[in-house]
């Protein structure tokens, strides 16, 4: 009854312009679905046939270094609060046994043990990274694959293609959503990719044929998630959750599901309300598919040489550097500035993490003259008053300058000595980026300072060959056999 003629026309021209928006979004979606045409098709029968075709040389060595690098973050990241947490918590879920927990005598589902091993491998910061879209490909891909393939009893070949497999899904995932984009809308990078890697290595072990691939995108796409509230994180165990234990969980889940002949949406990846269009406002869906077979992200992750946030290893390499050209000592330092990308910066400043501090792992590497295992992981060193004393001639320098997509984790380190001189050094590619590799041995000598203190010398020398002959295995289960308690 209180209808005046001005508010009919309002709501005339309020569902106009409604109708009007339907149409600009249904012809957006049109050519969304023109550009990515069956899109989760071509990825679904990649994915099914990967698991049969051989990884070129280069990528198969590729593929056992980060494998190795991933098993020994994991036995050393079960030592720590993040995967004790998550030994007690796989306990009392109890399961059937079809998967093992590293360094345990302890056998549950795959999905509880992908959880748990995956808690593992981010536990310790030891784990690679991809500089570009700020994935952690490994600490999910590994443990996944390593959780189906026990339960399948999969040959070493079929556990390194899967792992391919997953880097690639983790990373051009990201590609697609825009990694950047994801990280403005307060998204953890690392949370949303680690469910797609361990989808793709989980599903390639579970030798899901094509729609069972695209069954299980669409169940991991749905449950694609990760804040970056990690941030706030004070002792590493929801970060490992975030980075690893969440992603892996959900992947090998949606694979199992799909194995189990859990039927689902056939065309995540396109058409309307579709994953990439859900996660990003600024999708580019062809990422999903392009170069696939040529283009194999397991070659271009970074494995770091010490045991500490990725944004600190150049930072640490420099300093190091100057230290040992310049003999430099508590002493005859006076002041420390280390300048790095604006955006890796806020991550490490002042920490309340000591593997995520950059002041505080500065100041250990000029006491200690490097950076140990344990010193990266150690509340009560950082409390000592010899490193607070150093930590307080630390300064750290955001740059934007340094942004640089081809060199998006450099640093530059200044120091200022107490005799007036100043020297610098600058780290545009750490080492173990894909511009500067390690080796065979330089991995093999990684992995055998995190191994050996938990599982002995011995056993621990028998892990590094197996892995760096595991195409030859006939069962993955020879692995697992030497890795658990």
């Amino acid at each position: 009854m209180g209808i005046t003629r001005r508010r009919v026309l309002e709501s005339g021209a309020g569902l106009l312009a409604a109708a009007a928006a339907r149409v600009r979004v249904s012809g957006q979606s049109e050519q969304g679905k023109g550009a990515a045409a069956d899109l989760t098709g071509r990825v679904a029968r990649y994915m099914a046939a990967a698991r049969q075709q051989p990884l070129p040389p280069d990528v198969l060595r590729e593929t056992k270094h980060r494998v190795l690098d991933t098993v020994a973050a994991m036995v050393s990241g079960a030592t720590l609060k993040p995967g004790e947490m998550a030994i007690r918590f796989a306990r009392a879920q109890g399961g059937t046994a079809e998967a093992s927990l590293l360094t345990t005598n302890l056998r549950t589902t795959a999905i509880n043990a992908a959880l748990v091993n995956a808690m593992f491998a981010h536990a310790d910061e030891t784990d690679d990274f991809e500089p570009v879209t700020k994935a952690h490909p490994g600490c999910a891909a590994v443990p996944a694959a390593l959780a189906v393939g026990e339960r399948e009893n999969a040959s070493g070949q079929e556990f390194l293609r899967a792992v391919a497999l997953g880097y690639d899904l983790c990373c051009r995932w990201l590609m697609a959503l825009g990694p950047n984009h994801v990280r403005a809308t307060h998204r953890s990078a690392e949370g949303v990719s680690a469910t797609m890697a361990a989808a793709g290595a989980a599903a390639s072990m579970a030798r899901l044929d094509e729609k069972g691939m695209r069954y299980a995108l669409s169940y991991a796409v749905q449950q694609v998630s990760g804040v970056w509230s990690w941030e706030r994180d004070v002792e590493h165990i929801e970060k490992a959750f975030d980075f690893a234990g969440m992603g892996a969980r959900n992947g090998v889940t949606a694979a199992l599901m799909a194995q189990a002949g859990f039927t689902g949406v056939p065309d995540v990846l396109e058409g309307e309300h579709n994953g990439l269009e859900a996660h990003s406002t600024q999708p580019h869906p062809e990422e999903m598919a392009a170069d696939l077979g040529r283009r194999f992200y397991v070659t271009e992750t970074a494995i770091k040489t010490f045991s500490v946030g990725y944004p600190i290893q150049s930072a640490l390499d420099a300093f190091l550097a100057l230290r040992k050209e310049h003999n430099l000592t508590p002493a005859n330092v006076d002041r420390i500035v280390a300048t790095l990308p604006e955006d890796g910066a806020g991550i490490v400043n002042n920490s309340a993490m000591p593997d995520v501090n950059l002041q505080y792992l500065i100041a250990v590497a000029l006491i200690d003259g490097t950076v140990s295992f344990d010193a990266s992981h150690s509340y009560e060193r950082m409390k000592d008053a010899q490193v607070l004393a150093v930590k307080q001639r630390v300064e750290l320098v955001g740059d934007r300058a340094l942004m640089d997509p081809a060199a998006p984790r450099s640093a530059n380190v200044e120091v200022r000595l107490r005799d007036g001189r100043t020297v610098t050094h600058f780290t545009r590619h750490a080492p173990g980026t894909k511009e500067n590799p390690l080796d065979t041995a330089g991995v093999a000598a990684k992995a055998r300072t995190l191994i050996a203190p938990v599982l002995g010398d011995q056993r621990g020398e028998q892990v590094i060959t197996r892995i760096n002959t595991l195409e030859t295995a006939a069962s993955i289960r020879d692995l697992v056999r030497l890795l658990v308690g």
